[in-house]
């Protein structure tokens, strides 16, 4: 039996962007495992491009910004008598275009940043209660704690996120045993992050952190994601798992440490 033990268990996907997200890697984690995908994208000339990476799936156009859009979702949904084993939460977005220093932040980029970052997951999340099995596990995508400045205020949002996950864990506990965790990783190579202003110097930074000198890669982290999902991380519940190559416990980097200091003035 595969490990994962997700043969033909349906899983709600959001967020595949490209064949770099993290949505994608463990969508197809999940679709190698035999599991039924269905997905969902913001816009609808989106949806060719998950038809030409997932052929097999459906696809759904959910706005987060529009609750009516995951209402219709769920009727379809609901009407078909499908339910859910898992749901992967990946959206996030902020305006960091033009970049300020965080108390220069505006409500309107916050609040919008914090309905699709954030409030997304518990609106979602909401709706499609009567649709999840008794045991679904949903699984959202952070960030690992470092506090980089060039998040912004992505930064706090991202905190609240991880809230947020306890949160609703603790109130789906009251009726099901649907889990709530989100993996928090440390900087990626994702098409997502290269939109970020200085974002390739924390990269760079970030994998010189690592214990093994080496960047932290986006299959690394769909493969928590796929086993956060699945039946086998039944016992990890409200909580978030950081997956960084080991970089918050190597902030003294002696490499790193000599680096600077040799460069002092």
């Amino acid at each position: 039996m595969d490990f994962l033990d997700i043969k033909d268990k349906t899983y709600f996907i959001t967020g595949v962007a490209n064949r770099k997200s993290v949505a994608y890697f463990s969508a197809k984690i999940l679709e190698e495992a035999g599991a039924n995908l269905i997905f969902s994208v913001q816009k609808e000339e989106q949806i060719q491009k998950i038809e030409s990476l997932f052929p097999n799936a459906e696809t759904f156009i959910i706005d987060v910004e529009k609750e009516e859009t995951i209402d219709q979702v769920v009727n379809v949904l609901k009407d078909r008598g499908t339910k859910i084993s898992g749901l992967l939460h990946s959206i996030a977005f902020a305006n960091l275009l033009e970049p300020k220093p965080f108390h220069e932040t505006k409500w309107e980029d916050w609040a919008q940043a914090d309905k699709i970052s954030c409030f997304s997951l518990t609106a979602i999340s909401g709706k499609f209660k009567e649709l999840f099995e008794n045991d679904a596990s949903v699984v959202t995508i952070s960030i690992s704690d470092t506090l980089a400045t060039s998040y912004g205020y992505l930064g706090p949002i991202k905190a609240a996120l991880d809230t947020t996950v306890a949160y609703l864990a603790k109130s789906f506990s009251g009726f099901s045993r649907v889990r709530f965790n989100a993996v928090c990783a440390g900087p990626l190579k994702t098409s997502a992050s290269a939109g970020i202003p200085g974002y390739i110097d924390n990269y760079i930074f970030a994998e010189k952190l690592t214990m093994r000198k080496e960047a932290l890669k986006t299959p690394e982290v769909a493969n928590t994601v796929a086993f956060l999902l699945s039946p086998r991380s039944s016992g990890i519940n409200g909580t978030g798992i950081r997956v960084d190559a080991g970089m918050r416990s190597n902030t003294f980097d002696q490499e790193v440490v000599k680096i600077v200091g040799d460069n002092l003035e």
